[in-house]
């Protein structure tokens, strides 16, 4: 796992938040957090998915991408959890599987956009806050859950599921 503070330059993160914040960027409902009806709601942005970039701001995230040494996405998806009267993690899980199996080489990334009270804990017990333009980059096949949070009005991350290029 690897944890990185101030991940962007200045200008892009703000680019990005800006973005993300913004009132004119499409939210869509999603029934579910880990699985469809599993009884909690979450706004999502699907910027790529099933081989191709489905929203107008994915160039938005080119950055990222570079920054992380992505040699192929699975996905990309931005979260948006409203704030509650107290924190709900929404159980552990992993982003992406195949054959019923977590993604094999695949990582995931959460790229915090706001500064919060909520968190992304691991199966090990590690706890990562939000703080804004902060990353945690881990193998897919490590359980994790997000939750809410109760200070801010929303929780704002994007999720990058991808193949890195291999480092020697």
């Amino acid at each position: 796992m690897k944890i990185i503070k101030n991940f962007l330059p200045k200008e892009n993160f703000i680019e990005i938040k800006n973005t993300i914040s913004s009132l004119y960027f499409p939210w869509y409902l999603q029934p579910g957090v880990n699985e469809i009806n599993d009884g909690y709601n979450q706004f999502t942005h699907i910027f790529f998915d099933n081989n191709c970039i489905t929203s107008s701001y994915y160039k938005n995230l080119e950055i990222i991408i570079k920054l992380l040494n992505v040699a192929a996405i699975i996905k990309i998806k931005a979260n948006c959890l409203i704030r509650e009267n107290k924190i709900i993690e929404h159980g552990m899980h992993v982003d992406h599987v195949i054959d019923n199996a977590p993604a094999p080489n695949a990582k995931t990334a959460i790229f915090y956009i706001n500064k919060n009270n909520g968190y992304t804990k691991f199966k090990d017990g590690t706890v990562v806050n939000s703080e804004e333009n902060k990353i945690v980059i881990f193998n897919n096949n490590i359980l994790h859950t997000g939750s809410t949070c109760t200070d801010e009005p929303y929780r704002f991350v994007i999720n990058f599921n991808f193949f890195p290029f291999k480092t020697d």
